[in-house]
């Protein structure tokens, strides 16, 4: 179990080497804890609006999910200098979690059924502030009631497509990314309710169900059409984790406690367990 500020009220998480990045979704606040002893610090101060989904790149930059400010921007974890950022959409709108491709970050809105692209050029290069383009999904996708709908983002094992959870419904979608066209991932006797982050390690599809307090295992085929749930990982520390990220041979995932009254001195932590 990992410390995190008091009242941080942690959503996102990313890793690389033995550092951790965790995002506030009340301040926007970026905090990097050291995975081996536990010691942290502020690396972006806070915004004022959230910062859900995170990932790390290989060159140090982190993509974060601007939640209901509708935006997004890109981090240097090195000096905390905002890089970049873009404004995908107006309210109502809640850019949630983000996913990196050789070529692209996506990033989903659990207000609207639609994927926002992000395009990487040569070496990385990122878009100005208006190169993003929006992805309206179709197909079996249907968006259902005022509630989150899409949330947790990531490629499919081939590396061709995108899988994603519909929180209120529990269905995995695998997405076209060129069409927009979504096709249900058939994974027998399962769903996902309350599925969060996502997280693909080699054909495995690690799926966050925050109010359970679990975290299911899916197997998929290369194409992310099909799957089979392998086992449910939970742990006595989980307290309604949200996002998971891999590091040093396990899986850290913050607890956001959504079912705790948020107050200045509320704690919070970060948990590992074993991805196996």
């Amino acid at each position: 179990v990992i410390a995190l500020p008091d009242g941080f009220q942690p959503e996102g998480v990313a890793a690389a080497g033995r550092y951790a990045w965790f995002g506030s979704r009340a301040t926007g606040e970026i905090y990097r804890a050291d995975l081996i002893t536990g010691a942290g610090r502020q690396v972006s101060p806070a915004t004022g609006t959230p910062s859900l989904g995170l990932k790390v790149d290989p060159r140090g930059r982190l993509f974060v999910a601007g939640g209901t400010a509708g935006d997004a921007r890109v981090i240097d974890t090195r000096t905390g200098a905002v890089l970049a950022s873009y404004r995908f959409a107006d309210a109502p709108t809640f850019v949630n979690d983000v996913a990196l491709t050789r070529d692209a970050a996506w990033f989903t809105d659990s207000n609207r059924p639609v994927l926002y692209r992000l395009p990487l050029g040569r070496g990385g290069t990122l878009p100005p502030a208006d190169g993003f383009t929006r992805l309206p999904l179709t197909g079996d996708f249907q968006q259902t009631g005022t509630g989150i709908n899409l949330n947790g983002i990531a490629p499919t094992p081939d590396g061709r497509a995108l899988i994603v959870v519909q929180s209120n419904t529990g269905t995995l979608f695998r997405v076209d990314p060129a069409t927009g066209v979504t096709t249900t991932v058939d994974v027998p006797g399962s769903t996902f309710v309350n599925g969060d982050g996502l997280l693909l390690l080699g054909r495995t599809l690690y799926v966050v169900q925050n109010r359970l307090n679990q975290v299911a295992v899916v197997e998929l085929n290369r194409a992310g059409t099909t799957g089979v749930l392998r086992r449910v990982l939970t742990d006595p520390d989980f307290d309604v984790p949200t996002t998971v990220a891999s590091a040093l041979g396990r899986l850290y995932l913050p607890n956001a406690r959504f079912s705790t009254p948020p107050t200045p001195a509320t704690p919070y932590t970060a948990v590992a367990v074993d991805a196996r």
